[in-house]
């Protein structure tokens, strides 16, 4: 399934680092900045949610609430968590659920070989639940600052 802008934002209720679930329908009435990343503790996902932590207190002002997604288990979230000084929840998608409800679980090439990854994605969701903007096959250098501006236009519109 692909989603497309416009598209209602598929729910879940999975678990946080917190060991805490967390639903998107809970973040009603909250933007939601929600990326998707291959796995923690590795070069581009460590650049990518240090981007997010560095710039959290922005997106607070902007109402919205920025939420990473792996298939990680919660113990390594805990343990990137701490290494970082994360400020945002991580969801633990071991099952892969959310990950195919979004359509970022794809086939991926690396030296010739084939295998099933996270294809890094960030969606944008309003506080209807409502995906507004989509970015995939995100590459990290300026990310954070261009969902930034997309929020803020966002916000702006509203």
């Amino acid at each position: 399934m692909t989603l497309s802008v416009g598209d209602k934002a598929p729910d879940f209720n999975l678990p946080i680092e917190t060991g805490e679930m967390l639903s998107l329908g809970s973040l009603k009435g909250k933007k939601v900045v929600l990326y998707f990343y291959p796995k923690d503790d590795t070069p581009g996902c460590t650049k990518e949610a240090c981007g997010f932590r560095d710039n959290l207190a922005d997106f607070n002002d902007i109402n919205a609430q920025v939420i990473g997604v792996s298939k990680d288990p919660i113990k390594k979230h805990v343990k990137f968590i701490e290494k970082y000084d994360l400020n945002f929840p991580l969801v633990s998608d071991e099952e892969g659920t959310l990950c195919e409800a979004y359509g970022v679980w794809v086939e991926k090439s690396m030296y010739g070989k084939k295998y099933m990854g996270i294809d890094r994605a960030t969606f944008l969701i309003d506080e209807e639940g409502v995906i507004q903007k989509i970015w995939r096959k995100v590459k990290v250098p300026g990310h954070v600052e261009d969902v930034m501006q997309s929020v803020s236009d966002l916000k702006a519109a509203a």
